[in-house]
């Protein structure tokens, strides 16, 4: 068979056949006296198995390793691994699929699209306009894109969220917008903070989950220079707390 005729039986085109040969997956035949390269059926057999193994979504590198195996032990193993990665697109698939479900039952807000639990965390929030909360619901978002926040993070915080006491704790902080930062509101502000921390949180959040260098310094800058106090307070009791 010419190289068309085999491309035709096999389903596959002249180029990647060509291809096939460039990178040593498929030998060289014998060409014939006009030059023409003379495939036979044992080379149609061959080039049928690599376009099975190729639309099972192998690699060209992994296909060859299978090639190279007459026992099949390596192909057991490279589809045992590609069935796994399947597995794992199927997850991320689902996971997805989950974040879209929760943008469509309601419409997303100034946060964007966030997970499924962090969904759940912040619509048992009450709706307040305060700048300070709503600026705990982007750090949330930003922790939540990160990989720092979580579902048992979410969970514990489930009940800080619909506490109506927060409330006034955001209005304590919003107050200081104007202050300087040795206000005498600033200390019991930042005590009563740390004091509605659930106890549980600081076992939901890993040890290792230290700040990112330079990111504290980054977050204090959002706010006025009392707040920013209250802030810096409130993260220095909770680090000293979560070592302890």
């Amino acid at each position: 068979m010419r190289i068309g005729e085999i491309a035709a039986l096999v389903g596959l085109t002249t180029r990647a056949i060509r291809h096939y040969h460039h990178v040593g997956l498929l030998p060289e035949p014998e060409r014939r006296p006009n030059g023409y390269r003379a495939y036979s059926v044992r080379d149609a057999i061959l080039l049928a198995r690599v376009r099975r193994l190729t639309e099972l979504g192998l690699s060209l590198d992994e296909v060859r390793d299978v090639l190279a195996d007459d026992a099949g032990r390596e192909l057991a193993d490279v589809l045992a691994e590609l069935d796994a990665d399947l597995a794992r697109q199927e997850a991320a698939l689902r996971e997805r699929r989950l974040r879209l479900a929760a943008l469509l039952a309601e419409p997303p807000g100034d946060t964007g699209p966030v997970s499924p639990a962090l969904a759940a965390l912040l619509a048992r929030a009450p709706e307040t306009a305060s700048p300070s909360a709503a600026k705990d619901r982007e750090y949330l978002t930003l922790l939540d894109t990160t990989g720092t926040g979580g579902r048992q993070v979410y969970e514990v915080l489930g009940a800080v969220a619909a506490d109506p006491a927060m409330l006034a704790l955001y209005e304590r902080l919003d107050a200081l917008a104007g202050a300087p930062a040795d206000d005498p509101r600033i200390a019991p502000l930042a005590d009563d903070l740390m004091a509605a921390v659930p106890e549980g949180l600081f076992a939901a959040i890993p040890a290792d989950g230290a700040v990112v260098a330079g990111f504290k310094e980054a977050l204090l800058a959002e706010y006025a220079p009392a707040q920013a106090e209250v802030v810096r307070r409130l993260m220095d009791a909770f680090m000293e707390r979560g070592r302890g």
